[in-house]
């Protein structure tokens, strides 16, 4: 059961990891190159576009986690319906789980 879990649960893992370090790269050079040097002429406020930008941005890659993790527990067959499954992946992900929506004893 435990090799089941590490197969299915280590390449869902580092896909999610890709498209976080993906977005915080690409964050990272998009917020630089729209501040770089423009911040003493146009004042302190000129960058807080860019970093709501990035925030945007940050917040869909999570998303988008959340959503994947959620696909992959209906792809087992662990929920029947998917917002069951997403809001079981989105508890999960923001604390250590409610417990109102458990994943059966075999997982």
């Amino acid at each position: 059961m435990i090799i089941r879990n590490l197969v299915i649960g280590l390449p869902a893992m580092l896909v999610c990891m890709v498209v976080q370090v993906t977005l915080a790269f690409w964050g990272v050079r998009y917020f630089v190159r729209q501040t770089s040097g423009a911040t003493a002429v146009r004042g302190s406020l000129y960058g807080l576009r860019p970093l709501l930008v990035v925030m945007l941005v940050m917040m869909l890659g999570t998303v988008v986690q959340i959503a994947l993790w959620g696909i992959l527990f209906i792809a087992l067959g662990e929920f029947d319906e998917l917002y069951e499954a997403v809001y079981h992946s989105a508890v999960n992900f923001a604390s250590l789980g409610y417990g109102d929506i458990v994943m059966s004893k075999d997982w």
